[in-house]
């Protein structure tokens, strides 16, 4: 098996990782040349004396995304004798095909945020019209907003996945189907952005995750809002991929393979979704990815419920369900691609701060930005406070690398756990608002500094 390296800084080190490559010579260091595997917490300790960060076998050994997630799934309680029996697992899907840094250039959220807004209204009211118009019975039913806005969004959240990801982190008040629809867009994008899927894919995910639940329009109300169904009643339910279906095909303007999109994504890998059961491959990539999204999204923000789970849970419950419901490898990159603690979540630090993560740092994710609210003792602070735990981690470092301090006398601030939304009493959509408006406002002062420059020096 080949060799698939992960750089990985020293202090998300864990056991049971291979380490396969350093940041500077073997020789310099008491490591055997040919990798190790971390046997103990010693030996953690003895690389961040030596090194700023590592290569890790992701093949051999655990790698950062997997170690954390069996955290989770223990810490939510989901432990083996949960896990669906062994031969419903699926092995006969192929690899995925990744295009890493396809999209590496990142435009600062405050130059976006507000081309998102606007675009981010534009997405609802385009998905709105099409649902009302469904729902009357329309067969003339105009696509062409929908197609504008949906490719706009994947420009979107190419250039900027913080900016649109903020829009949708927090839960409006539209109705569930249009909501849900945009949400899960979101997650789709991010997602393909990730893995590097072409523009024209990311076009056909978008269309077909933002029209996934057009057959609802065509169920009872009491079908779309009961947790739990009898039998029958789910039959009648499931019809909605049926319905919807119906309704692209006739429709001019939607490509077979948005159809496709909107056909599949209730299907699991172990042949146990619906309509037809499909197993491993035989459901296309789009699907299994709209399937995934579907999932995680439904489980952060439940129907009906007065606040979203906290994104650990959601996490947890997909894991369990890999190489069951979905393909493993698509699972984890899901999680790697839109990271453990995404833009808007509530969380606390090992310092027993809170705060809300207001931006990835798209190289280490679990060391995000956060925006401080409380103190350690919960209390609020006078003023929110910024920190940015991997350039405070990269300074720690340096105090360490520099030879004054030991390691065992600086403070890690790591993220302890995320939090229900609305913990604390804390106002998310609040300090959103706040984070957007200052880093605005810091943009555009900077240009009339910029301009100003200009100015004068002609």
């Amino acid at each position: 098996m080949g060799v698939k390296q992960v750089k990985v800084a020293v202090n998300e080190l864990t056991v049971g990782m291979f380490v396969s490559g350093l940041d500077r010579p073997w020789t310099q260091t008491p490591f055997p040349l040919q990798g190790f595997y971390i046997r103990d917490l010693d030996e953690i300790k003895e690389l961040k004396v030596h090194c700023n960060f590592v290569y890790i076998d992701v093949a051999k050994g655990a790698s950062p995304v997997k170690t954390k997630l069996h955290k989770l799934s223990d810490k939510a309680g989901l432990t083996k004798r949960n896990r669906a029996p062994r031969s419903t697992r699926v092995v006969d899907v192929a690899p995925l095909k990744i295009r890493r840094d396809v999209y590496s250039e990142v435009t600062p959220i405050e130059k976006e945020i507000g081309k998102a807004r606007e675009l981010h209204q534009q997405v609802y009211d385009a998905i709105g019209d099409v649902m009302a118009q469904v729902d009357r019975d329309h067969h003339d039913v105009p696509l062409s907003e929908t197609k504008r806005v949906a490719s706009h969004m994947v420009d979107s959240v190419l250039r900027s996945p913080d900016a649109f990801t903020w829009l949708s982190r927090v839960r409006e008040k539209d109705e569930y189907t249009y909501s849900h629809a945009v949400r899960s867009a979101v997650w789709a994008i991010l997602f393909g952005r990730h893995i590097g899927l072409p523009k024209v894919d990311l076009d056909v995910l978008a269309m077909g995750v933002l029209l996934k639940d057009i057959g609802k329009t065509k169920l009872p109300q009491h079908l779309l809002t009961k947790k739990k169904r009898t039998d029958t009643e789910q039959q009648a339910y499931e019809k909605f991929i049926d319905y919807g279906v119906e309704i692209l095909r006739k429709m001019p303007d939607v490509k077979p393979r948005v159809t496709s999109v909107v056909k599949t994504h209730c299907e699991r890998v172990n042949g146990s979704g619906f309509p037809q059961h499909l197993v491993g491959d035989k459901i296309p990539l789009l699907g299994k990815i709209a399937g995934i999204v579907t999932f995680y999204d439904e489980t952060t923000n439940p129907r009906g419920e007065s606040q979203p789970l906290s994104p650990s849970k959601a996490v947890a419950k997909l894991y369990e369900l890999r190489e069951v419901e979905f393909q493993e490898e698509l699972v984890v990159e899901f999680i790697r691609g839109i990271g453990l603690y995404p833009t808007g979540t509530l969380v606390e630090l090992s310092t027993g701060e809170v705060g809300v993560v207001v931006e990835q740092n798209f190289d280490r994710r679990l060391k995000p930005k956060v925006m401080l609210v409380l103190d350690s003792v919960k209390e609020h602070l006078y003023e929110p406070v910024l920190l940015d735990l991997a350039e405070d981690d990269r300074h720690k470092q340096h105090m360490v690398d520099s030879g004054k301090y030991h390691p065992s006398e600086i403070t890690r601030i790591d993220i302890a756990q995320d939090l229900e939304p609305g913990a604390y009493g804390i106002d998310i959509a609040r300090v959103r608002d706040d984070y957007i408006d200052k880093k605005m406002g810091k943009g555009l002062i900077s240009l009339l500094k910029r301009s100003k420059a200009k100015l004068f020096n002609r």
